[in-house]
């Protein structure tokens, strides 16, 4: 994974490896080698590809600051994990890492990587990476509905990518997954099946993406010509406990739901604590459906059906974006979306009754 500088052109005796060793090794003047690195059109094409081979053998890089008062740049891409959330070390978080790390080396980016334990430590360090140029711009994954690294970034005119959409999406670059869209298909495919009590269990109301996914089953549930029992939805679920504990609650209403569409998967593995508490078979007492495709999804009994996320493809599409963004292109005209995939696995049957 092309994390940071791949080499930190420190030699084998501890030395750090300059242009002029390149230079003595070569032959050639600091001047020559310097321009031949930098691709002057001065330098024969021979003369280039002996430069760089003997950058490469001798582990030469160019200090970031020097590329920096160069070019402005410093071609990296800034990411900051707060490794309080609720998912940060998921292993999707793999997938998407080599994904944005692919999309950036593509290019000639690196990507560096800071952590932060808060919301207030995510906006020191973020404050901290711009202020020292540790990056020309950055991904900011998880899109929340007030969210001060949004403005933070506008203030300070620091390009940045949302993976995620919001309300004003002026001067946002942005790639997102159509969840309001998977919500909607829940529906269908539940109702598909014979469900008409249809019960829904939203993540957390802090990020954007939760409206957007109630939207899309309450869509889903209008089109069906479904009414929505209040009894039957809960929000700010994201981990498994908070799905038992929602889900308790559902399957114990007056009228429980048939089937239950959750907006992240890790609520939807609670639902299946909660149905075995109440001695309910998933697939055939009450329909499950979840959403992210996370692995542990597939390894319960029976697996369950959910819409996958592409993570590596993801972080491919962010890079593209924030770099074309870093050259100066139009953020309005950089905004992407996609679907996600429906797993159709076993966690949803027919009503009870109708098998």
């Amino acid at each position: 994974m092309n994390i940071g500088f791949q080499n930190n052109g420190v030699g084998r005796a501890g030395k750090r490896v300059t242009i002029a060793d390149v230079s003595d090794a070569l032959g050639l003047t600091k001047s020559t080698v310097s321009r031949a690195l930098n691709q002057y059109p001065d330098i024969s094409e021979t003369t280039r590809k002996r430069v760089q081979a003997m950058a490469e053998k001798m582990g030469y890089r160019p200090l970031s600051h020097a590329q920096a008062i160069r070019t402005g740049l410093v071609k990296s891409l800034g990411l900051v994990i707060q490794m309080a959330d609720h998912d940060a070390q998921r292993p999707f978080l793999a997938e998407f890492l080599a994904g944005l790390s692919e999309g950036a080396s593509a290019e000639g980016f690196t990507l560096t990587i800071a952590t932060s334990n808060s919301p207030k430590g995510t906006i020191d360090t973020f404050r901290g990476m711009v202020s020292n140029h540790k990056a020309d711009g950055f991904i900011l994954q998880r899109t929340m509905v007030d969210d001060p690294r949004i403005k933070l970034l506008r203030e300070g005119g620091v390009p940045f990518v949302l993976f995620g959409r919001v309300e004003d999406a002026e001067g946002c670059a942005s790639f997102d997954i159509l969840g309001e869209v998977a919500m909607r298909e829940a529906v269908q495919h539940l109702v598909s099946l014979g469900h008409r009590k249809i019960g829904f269990i939203n993540g957390g109301s802090q990020y954007t993406y939760a409206p957007l996914r109630e939207a899309g089953f309450l869509r889903g549930m209008h089109d069906a010509g479904l009414s929505v029992d209040p009894a039957h939805v809960a929000r700010d679920a994201v981990t498994i406990t908070s799905g038992e504990k929602a889900a308790s609650a559902i399957l114990s209403s007056p009228t429980p739901p048939t089937a239950i569409i959750c907006a992240v998967d890790t609520a939807a593995l609670g639902v299946y604590r909660a149905a075995k508490a109440l001695g309910l078979t998933i697939g055939q007492d009450i329909s499950v459906v979840g959403y992210d495709g996370v692995p542990e999804g597939a390894h319960v009994t029976p697996p369950l059906s959910t819409f996958a996320v592409n993570f590596k493809e993801a972080g491919q599409r962010l890079s593209d974006l924030l770099i074309r963004n870093i050259r100066g292109q139009n953020p309005s005209e950089l905004q992407e979306t996609a679907v996600p995939r429906f797993l159709n696995r076993g966690s949803t049957g027919p009503v009870p009754g109708q098998q």
